[in-house]
């Protein structure tokens, strides 16, 4: 039997560390919830929401993947507690829904949770929320939420995420 040149072992640990990360994917917020399944069974499936936000029809779990992640799972309950609703909700769809000059910093957070971060800049009056995601082309993007100083929406702006660049490096 001829032998390989690298110990099988040496071969066999890229396929099994790949394969250990596909299956630590197949958890989680990754795989939506059923319409009509408990909160209960949602929470001991995914853990510990990162918020929990009342609803006027019920109440909505908020799995976020911030601030290093690029989603953000929220899970509708009816008054029952069983679910109406499962959506991740970074993406350009989302977004659009993001009503200038009428939302607050409370609506955006109750949409797409706590943002991956918050910048003040001197030529804006108010806060930036900052939100990671991915777009359908599979970029690194940033969407940017500018709130006057009332904590009202502004403006918003997608633009691509550059990570691992000199000035993150540094």
């Amino acid at each position: 039997m001829p032998r390989l040149g690298l110990p099988v072992r040496t071969l066999l640990l890229p396929l099994t560390l790949a394969l250990a990360l596909l299956g630590g994917c197949a958890g989680g917020p990754f795989d939506a919830p059923a319409v009509g399944q408990s909160g209960d069974s949602v929470i001991a499936r995914f853990g510990r929401p990162t918020r929990v936000v009342a609803l006027p029809s019920g109440q909505r779990l908020q799995y976020s993947r911030q601030p290093f992640g690029q989603q953000a799972w929220m899970v509708d309950l009816d008054a029952a507690g069983r679910v109406t609703r499962a959506e991740q909700v970074l993406t350009e769809d989302g977004f659009r829904r993001i009503a200038v000059d009428r939302w607050t910093r409370e609506d955006v957070e109750r949409e797409f949770g706590p943002p991956a971060q918050v910048d003040a800049v001197a030529s804006w009056s108010g806060p930036i929320l900052n939100y990671r995601w991915r777009d359908a082309g599979g970029a690194d993007m940033l969407y940017w939420v500018y709130l006057d100083a009332a904590g009202v929406v502004r403006r918003t702006q997608a633009g691509m995420e550059f990570r691992g660049s000199r000035s993150e490096r540094d």
